[in-house]
């Protein structure tokens, strides 16, 4: 019994010590497809969050950010054609998962509001996978989807997330 004790001990112990704990910012620059392909050319993203470690396994927290679809101007021979940007705000609940040191892959879903005109936001969701390239510099790939009434927002991503840890008084 006392080597039971002594082992969850030293477990909840080295949990909290080798945690992924703390405040993520993070930047991502992609592409459109499906119902934006035509509207949209280049899209750019940046979030902020924090993130809570359940374990050295599992990180829950939340997310806010802001996406920026900058408007197709290839193939629009009409001068009178301006094209409008298209602008979420998404917040979300955050879930990683950490099956090695270096690799994780999780999921953002929540809601992303509208910021541009004609535009009534949706439901929010975007998978990822992750590459730590050191302590605190995660390299991402991720789709993100934002279902619309009439439409739904697809891209794919490529970023990269800093991670300042928390402090723990322990």
């Amino acid at each position: 019994m006392k080597i039971f004790v002594i082992a969850v001990a030293l477990l909840f112990t080295s949990t909290y010590t080798y945690a992924q704990e703390g405040l993520k910012i993070g930047v991502q620059g992609g592409i459109p497809f499906n119902d934006f392909n035509d509207e949209v050319g280049v899209v750019l993203g940046a979030n902020v969050g924090y993130m809570w470690a359940l374990g050295e396994v599992v990180d829950l927290g939340i997310m806010a950010g802001y996406t920026y679809g900058f408007p197709e101007k290839f193939g629009t021979d009409n001068p009178l054609v301006d094209l409008p940007s298209v602008q979420f705000a998404p917040l979300a609940l955050s879930a990683r998962i950490w099956p090695s040191n270096s690799f994780s892959f999780g999921i953002d879903v929540g809601q992303a509001l509208a910021i541009n005109q004609g535009n009534n936001g949706g439901l929010y969701y975007r998978p990822q996978i992750g590459f730590l390239m050191s302590a605190n510099t995660e390299l991402n790939i991720s789709y993100s989807a934002i279902v619309l009434e009439e439409k739904e927002w697809n891209t794919l991503t490529l970023g990269i997330l800093f991670t300042i840890p928390s402090k723990r008084s322990y």
